[in-house]
């Protein structure tokens, strides 16, 4: 069984830029999302993969991802998937030995900034970029699959 062990945070600055990576866009939609779980399909650059999981809160998750086609890919996510498609520009930091994600989000999620780090086990420590601020690992907001029922641009600050 694939475990993902996950945490979210919001960011204090744009400092990460410096290290960042170019940046890979990303296209992704939802088929279900459940009480139990999730059914994603995501275009990631040049892969298109389709993703289970489940719906429990906070770091840890089970996990299932898969490679289909990108005719496919394109077909479900303007067809079958709940609409809005989420957007964004995934960006890659390392941070002492840890590599971070940094999902820069457009369309209806704009303004949006959410660094995320995967862990080996729960427990795991690791060192706070000085760009990372609150978590929001617990915050069902910030999970993709709520994003696309309550985008961004609808909250209140």
């Amino acid at each position: 069984m694939a475990i993902e062990i996950e945490r979210k945070f919001l960011l204090t600055n744009d400092s990460w830029r410096e290290q960042a990576d170019a940046g890979t866009e990303y296209r992704q939609a939802y088929l279900v999302g459940s009480k139990a779980a999730s059914v994603r399909v995501r275009i990631e650059g040049d892969k298109a993969k389709l993703n289970i999981k489940s719906a429990t809160l906070g770091i840890t998750r089970k996990e299932y991802e898969y490679d289909i086609p990108m005719d496919e890919a394109h077909e479900l996510l303007n067809t079958l998937c709940e609409q809005p498609v989420i957007e964004k520009t995934r960006y890659h930091v390392m941070h002492e030995s840890h590599e971070w994600e940094i999902d820069v989000f457009k369309g209806e999620n704009e303004g949006l900034v959410v660094a995320e780090i995967e862990l080996e086990t729960t427990d795991a420590e690791f060192d706070m970029p000085a760009w990372a601020g609150e978590e929001v690992s617990d915050d069902p907001r910030y999970y993709n699959v709520s994003l696309v029922k309550n985008p961004y641009k609808n909250w209140k600050s």
